[in-house]
């Protein structure tokens, strides 16, 4: 260690911080029914299958030949809590290629080894039968000593495994590099997501997609996995006490304990209308059944829903998209997670989706919240026998055999009475922290019911009108200074900073589309007077930069466009340019900031490229503007 501070351990296979609770508490596949079964068989001879009763397979990456670590990150290395200087090491680079295996003794053939998980999923609205872990082999579980976070460590495209399917168990350079960046740029902004921590390139690996591109590993993390489309694989199969078996180990290892789940509630939720709310309903005002139907179970669904409740309001109020979200890619942790043809949007759209083959607009932007409830229905579903048997869910009898016939309508009754009930909970939860995100991004300090259609609705409705891109606009209204827009004539003036260089849309007229900017202007002017004032018709000027720069804080400068990722994929893969990813990285980092070159940074000045990053933070080229990509993207 080059400075003492606590560190993970990933060095050394002995080190207690690493941990394979995933694999001690659940089934594996019984063909390989230990690592040394798995780490015997030629790997070569792991093929694709069917894999029944088991939520996973030992399976080891294949080996990789000279990997080349293109970059790490280093808010990734901080919260795992390894020292930057072993991210310099050979055993590192070593590890992150999937060529390390620590914790397993090759001799003895124990220890800790490598795992593949069993899911299935609703793909586009339909049962897609088993599905998995394709390409992607998770290595162990690391705890950072400093904060007690524990992650399991993941690589993706270090070769296949029996969930491949028809595919190869690999991953594309152009892929990965979208991955690595999204999934730190979503960090970066406060977005509840999976983790990159590597990314290397495989100089000997080619891989057939829309035409042979080379391969890349991604190591990535997170608190876990595990996704809704693993229930749905056990309900498909009928297997009832693994349900049950993987219900305690959520509960209990990944989210801390039964205990750690939202109180039992006492009467029924009014109802929400998300579309057109008419006031704000708090997490902590939420109610529930009134009798002793809502065991643990409930509150383990409950804490689910709440958890992508949160993410997706996040989504929205940042205006990312991910693409595809079918069951296997929405995660029981509440991550944004499984990054194919994700966007962030350009000029604000509710229709727009990122996935050109999603021609029914099913995962659109305006969709998001519909199609996560319509995911956590399905798990519902796969847990309503525990949530519809209520206080008798611990009855010898029901554990063993289930409900009897004369229970049927009973528990479906009110297994459907929860899950609606729960539906109002995400509802309301996901309305409360929009609310939240919103208020912030507008630089409110307080939310009024009136804001939503006044302000936010308003805001969207002008972007969409105009043509407005959804991240320049609130960056803009951030820097703008309240005595910039005291007069009518001054708003209409200044409209123009929200406009593309090629100025408004041909159906409406310069004046016109000044006009409307202006007229919403002196709305949200009018609640920021109110919020900052002090009581006063006007904002001292020191308080008007306290409010600019709290919306710098929760306004990027800078986020990875599609247009933006496409050209770091071809300078890397086509030209060998190295620097351009860091100084992606580094933005991506740092989104917040109005400049990156010559600011200090972690102790030290970054020199990056400052015609770059006036590039990347300007003006989406016109035609680059809602691309779409794949799914193998």
């Amino acid at each position: 260690m080059s400075d003492g501070r606590p560190h993970s351990g990933l060095r050394t296979p002995d080190s207690g911080v690493k941990s394979w609770r995933f694999t001690e508490a659940l089934p594996p596949d019984a063909t390989f029914p230990t690592p040394a079964d798995s780490h015997k068989t030629p790997r070569d001879q792991i093929r694709p299958r069917t894999v029944q009763k088991a939520l996973y397979t030992w399976v080891r990456p294949e080996e990789q030949q000279d990997p080349e670590l293109l970059c790490v990150s280093p808010a990734a290395l901080k919260d795992i809590g390894i020292d930057p200087e072993e991210a310099k090491t050979e055993e590192f680079r070593q590890l992150v290629a999937g060529n390390r295996l620590l914790g397993w003794d090759e001799e003895k053939l124990v220890g800790g080894y490598p795992w593949a998980q069993c899911y299935g999923g609703f793909q586009f609205g339909s049962w897609a039968g088993q599905l998995g872990d394709g390409r992607a082999i998770s290595l162990f579980e690391a705890t950072n000593p400093e904060t007690k976070q524990r992650y399991e460590l993941q690589l993706k495209g270090a070769g296949m495994t029996p969930y491949s399917r028809f595919a190869d168990g690999k991953a594309v350079l152009r892929s990965s590099i979208r991955e690595f960046v999204v999934s730190e740029s979503l960090n970066a902004l406060g977005i509840p997501t999976t983790r990159a921590l590597s990314l290397t390139l495989l100089p000997h690996s080619q891989v057939l997609r829309e035409r042979m591109e080379p391969g890349a590993i991604v190591l990535r993390f997170a608190q876990s996995w595990l996704r809704l489309g693993t229930f749905d694989i056990l309900r498909a199969r009928g297997n009832r006490d693994l349900i049950r078996q993987l219900s305690t180990y959520i509960a209990e290892d990944v989210f801390g304990g039964w205990d750690t789940l939202p109180a039992r509630l006492d009467n029924p939720p009014e109802p929400v209308d998300a579309s057109t709310p008419k006031r704000g309903v708090e997490a902590s005002e939420i109610q529930g059944p009134d009798d002793a139907a809502e065991n643990r179970f409930t509150r383990l669904y409950r804490e689910i829903a709440r958890r992508n409740a949160v993410t997706v309001a996040h989504w929205q109020a940042y205006g990312f998209m991910n693409g595809v979200l079918n069951t296997d890619n929405t995660s029981i942790f509440g991550l944004s997670m499984d990054y194919g043809p994700f966007a962030f949007m350009d000029n604000f759209d509710p229709a727009y989706t990122p996935n050109h083959d999603d021609h029914m607009l099913r995962y659109s932007y305006k969709n998001q919240p519909t199609i996560i409830w319509w995911n956590l229905v399905r798990l519902g579903e796969a847990l309503g026998e525990t949530l519809g048997i209520g206080a008798q869910v611990d009855d010898p009898t029901f554990v063993e055999k289930g409900i009897e016939k004369s229970q049927e309508e009973e528990v479906i009754a009110r297994a459907e009475k929860i899950i609606t009930q729960v539906g109002e909970e995400f509802k309301s939860v996901f309305l409360a922290e929009y609310k939240k995100l919103m208020t912030r991004r507008l630089g409110l300090l307080s939310f009024k019911t009136s804001d939503f259609e006044e302000l936010f609705s308003e805001a969207l409705d002008t972007m969409e009108s105009l043509e407005l891109d959804f991240t320049h606009f609130f960056r803009r209204l951030s820097a703008l200074r309240l005595e910039q827009i005291a007069t009518p004539e001054a708003r209409k003036e200044i409209a123009s900073v929200f406009f593309h260089q090629e100025g408004p849309p041909k159906l409406v007229t310069e004046d016109e589309a000044r006009g409307q900017i202006a007229k919403w202007l002196q709305a949200w002017r009018s609640r920021i007077v109110e919020d900052w004032g002090e009581g006063s018709d006007t904002v001292p000027a020191a308080k008007d930069e306290e409010r600019r720069a709290a919306m710098k804080r929760v306004n990027p400068n800078f986020i990875p466009r599609g247009w933006i990722l496409d050209e770091v994929i071809r300078r890397v893969e086509k030209e060998g340019d190295r620097k351009v990813l860091d100084q992606l990285m580094h933005m991506a980092l740092n989104p917040f900031q109005d400049r990156w070159s010559g600011e200090v940074h972690n102790g030290a000045e970054y020199q990056g490229n400052e015609e770059q990053e006036q590039r990347w933070t300007g003006d989406v080229p016109r035609f680059e503007r809602a691309m779409q990509c794949s799914c193998s993207s």
